[in-house]
């Protein structure tokens, strides 16, 4: 309410004498209060948009014969023209925009400093065909000083020309890319199910990241092997020593061998002494900071770029820079800045003891913290304390929230660690040859503490283990004696499941996934896939859509998602190739400064869409291709354990102190295996326990058969087993409410990886509306009284949900209640 009060008295409010008519177009409405508390109205109406207020046409709207869904490539002439966004208040802000252009001389942008801020301001002078002066106005913080100062030092909108180029070559190259692939896997791969198979030039690699990490962890055989420790005395003092040879041994009486020749051992060490120096970590961007807070706080990657947007623009904050970082480095124009924020946060008890040196430690160049060539292409830099806020931090801390606090606390720490000196240590090395077995230890004593004085309380996890521990003094040729040698018991490990953090690491970092020496060395120069500013969207989609789910604080796919990429990276293995999108992003970045023209970009997303479209087709013709209801609709494998199956397994394993197997939380055929195999069994052999297997209800088959009967498949024979696999495929396979289908309704099914608003490309409202359709059971016929259902135990919320009641003779259904869902669970 207070914003559209607000917003009419700045439509009445004159222009000055003789000050041509000008208005200012910021992000969103909380970034218009705060140019209006910074600028009053010295620069104009403040008029707010609500992010994009345009979206780009769908094909069909484009040419009308691409509304059939067939494998082309759906490029239009030129590029695809906007039309205005739907949704919230967006209507009336274009409107009242579109108004005040009509005789505005000139226009202040002043939308976010990145590329996505330029699409979305000057998005809208395109459209109208605004041909007045415009000025851009970009801040990296949103106090009022920071504002006015950035108004101060506007630059004309013309040179920001390669920025906007560049978030349009984005944009048009997903909505190409995306749609064209989405529409072609859909019908050749996609034949016999009620699925959209959707193709995401980012998200697809995505999901295959994980999925690849996880068919490894699954395939991955664990090699025992061992190795063999001392304890050396010397005169100083006693520490390990360790037989750690370069070909593990993997067969016990050798490492026995070793133990033996260990045992009373005394011969002279040999010993290297070498100070050495590290420097502190860099800065943050918002990947690093979402990696540090996934693995220190558990917390997810749109949690941390919540809790930073609150402290970049919450009403009273305003104490960090702009979030969405993707370099960590500054520019050298912010030395000057250093000692005030310094003193800023000195004053706080929080970083009071920090000993920052009188002068900082100035560090320039790729290895230190100013480095201007390090920040070409970049739209804004690390995310820091803000400078013109740092004075009110005494009185805005009491407001943070314990998790602000957190987040402040890992930004101030990094800022004042990159002014202090480095670490310095004397890394000490010592050898000892046992009867032709080499005994190794290795230890450090700090110098100076140096920047790790502003982390008292953690160590760097590269900095564990036995390099770390402190070695007594010891001398070249002092004589050790070897006690208690005795063999340690050690095995292989798969590489560790992503987490958000370090998945979006791995996202940051696509470069590692390519062979090509060549290719490495020129994709280590780009940014990854996605954008900091979608990746934690991206994840949480494919967490919708059921390809990934959360185990803990893992990422893990689903049984769906793992056939879904199989069948992808069958088809064409550049479908599922994070380091072909991570070429495809290098030519997208390169719009930015210069060295790419934007209809080049586009051209080489289209041609690698072509190609792709190209392969698809070709496999069709010979049969070569696996069809994705052949992937996921056979057998329970694809389908999730109920909850009690998963409660169960835990429980079996804790009593059994043993390891569930790899996918039981996401695949009832696994989890049913370990069931059977480790549940106490009865006389006459069959399982006992809490969760004794239900046989199939009538119910529940007459639902199935329906299901099967609408969608032309066969109900497995795992599902007929019992009443939890057979729910599982119900799941799985059932539709959605029946509605109304109009002409233009688009065929979008729940569950589909159709490209959603994480990636640039859009689907229209009238295909988001419509997405689901299926066979579903009617409703049945309802006794006046009520129909008694059987709600199992735990499922209170879910039935009340569906509008199940409880009365003096149980659970029940009241008249005019769709039975549909309570069948489907086998609850009737």
């Amino acid at each position: 309410m207070f914003a559209i009060c607000a917003h009419t008295v700045e439509f009445i409010l004159p222009n000055e004498p003789d000050v041509p008519k000008q208005i200012v177009i910021t992000e969103k409405t909380s970034q218009a209060k705060d140019v209006r508390s910074a600028v009053g109205f010295r620069y104009g109406e403040i008029l707010p948009a609500e992010g994009h207020l345009f979206d780009l046409l769908e094909p069909e709207d484009v040419v009308p014969a691409w509304k059939r869904w067939s494998p082309i490539l759906l490029r239009p002439e030129g590029l695809y023209d906007t039309c205005p966004a739907t949704g919230g208040n967006k209507a009336a802000k274009l409107k009242a925009i579109r108004e005040a252009l009509r005789s505005a001389k000139r226009v202040w942008l002043a939308t976010d400093c990145d590329r996505e801020g330029q699409l979305i301001g000057q998005e809208i002078l395109e459209h109208y065909k605004y041909r007045g002066e415009v000025m851009r106005v970009l801040f990296t913080a949103q106090d009022s000083q920071t504002i006015r100062d950035a108004f101060g030092r506007a630059k004309p909108n013309t040179e920001y020309a390669r920025l906007y180029a560049a978030a349009v070559a984005r944009r048009q190259a997903d909505q190409i890319y995306n749609l064209s692939l989405t529409r072609t896997a859909t019908v050749i791969l996609g034949r016999g199910t009620r699925r959209v198979i959707g193709v995401g030039r980012v998200k697809t690699p995505t999901l295959a990241i994980v999925c690849k990490r996880e068919l490894e962890i699954r395939n991955f055989v664990p090699l025992a092997y061992f190795e063999v420790v001392a304890t050396a005395k010397v005169a100083g003092g006693q520490f390990q020593m360790r037989h750690a040879p370069q070909d593990r041994i993997v067969r016990r009486e050798l490492a026995q061998e070793v133990v033996e020749a260990a045992q009373g051992f005394e011969g002279a060490l040999a010993v290297r002494v070498e100070d050495k120096r590290q420097g502190p970590p860099k800065l943050h961007d918002l990947p690093s900071l979402q990696k540090l807070c996934g693995s220190r706080f558990g917390w997810s990657a749109s949690k941390t770029l919540e809790v930073a947007q609150e402290l970049y623009d919450g009403q009273g904050k305003k104490i960090i820079t702009y979030p969405r970082a993707e370099v960590r480095y500054l520019p050298s124009t912010l030395i000057s800045d250093v000692p005030r924020i310094v003193a800023g946060l000195r004053v706080g008890q929080s970083f009071s003891t920090i000993p920052v040196p009188e002068p900082p430690v100035i560090r320039k160049g790729a290895s230190g913290m100013f480095y201007d060539k390090g920040l070409e292409g970049a739209s804004h830099h690390a995310v820091i304390p803000n400078v013109n806020a740092i004075d009110k931090l005494p009185e805005v801390w009491p407001r943070l929230s314990s998790d602000e606090k957190k987040l402040f606390d890992v930004i101030a720490r990094a800022y004042l660690a990159a002014l202090m000196p480095d670490f310095r240590y004397r890394q000490t090395t010592a050898k000892l040859d046992v009867r032709g077995f080499e005994f190794c230890a290795a230890g450090r004593q700090p110098i100076d503490l140096g920047w790790r004085a502003a982390f008292p309380e953690w160590q760097p996890a590269d900095e564990k283990g036995d390099e770390a521990q402190l070695l007594p003094p010891v001398r070249n040729g002092e004589t050790a004696m070897l006690q208690d040698p005795k063999i340690e018991n050690k095995e292989t490990r798969p590489p560790p499941r992503y987490n958000e953090g370090t998945l979006i690491e791995a996202m940051q970092n696509a470069w590692r996934f390519v062979d090509d020496e060549v290719l490495r060395e020129r994709l280590k120069e780009a940014k990854g896939i996605g954008t900091p500013a979608t990746r934690a969207e991206i994840i949480g989609g494919l967490k919708k859509q059921g390809f990934l789910i959360a185990q803990g604080k893992h990422i893990v796919p689903t049984e769906t998602g793992l056939s879904l990429f199989g069948v992808l990276k069958q088809a064409d293995p550049a479908l599922v190739d994070p380091g072909v999108t991570a070429q495809l992003e290098c030519l997208l970045d390169d719009v930015v400064v210069g060295k790419q023209e934007m209809v080049g970009a586009i051209d080489a997303v289209c041609d690698v869409a072509q190609r792709i479209i190209g392969r698809l087709m070709e496999g069709t013709a010979i049969g070569g291709h696996p069809l994705l209801g052949a992937a996921v609709g056979s057998g329970a494998a694809a389908y999730p354990p109920t909850p009690a199956m998963r409660r169960f397994a835990d429980s079996l394993a804790r009593q059994n102190g043993i390891k569930p197997p790899p996918g039981y939380k996401t695949s009832i055929s696994i989890c049913g295996a370990f069931l059977k195999q480790h549940a106490p069994k009865k006389a006459h052999g069959e399982a006992t326990g809490k969760l004794e297997p239900k046989s199939v209800s009538p119910a529940q088959l007459l639902y199935a058969t329906k299901i099967a009967l609408g969608k032309g498949v066969v109900i497995p024979d795992e599902a007929k087993a019992n009443s939890a696999a057979m729910a599982a495929w119900i799941d799985s396979n059932k539709g959605t409410k029946r509605r109304k289908i109009g002409r233009k309704t688009a065929f979008r099914p729940a569950g589909s990886m159709a490209p959603t608003s994480t990636e640039p490309a859009k689907i229209s409202r009238k295909r988001k509306a419509n997405a689901a359709a299926g066979a579903l059971l009617p409703a049945q016929p309802n006794p006046a009284a009520g129909t008694p259902l059987r709600i199992p135990y735990g499922n209170k919320d879910l039935a009340m949900k569906l509008g199940a009641r409880y009365g003096s003779t149980g659970w029940y259904a009241p008249p005019g209640v769709d039975l549909s869902a309570f069948g489907e669970r086998g609850w009737l």
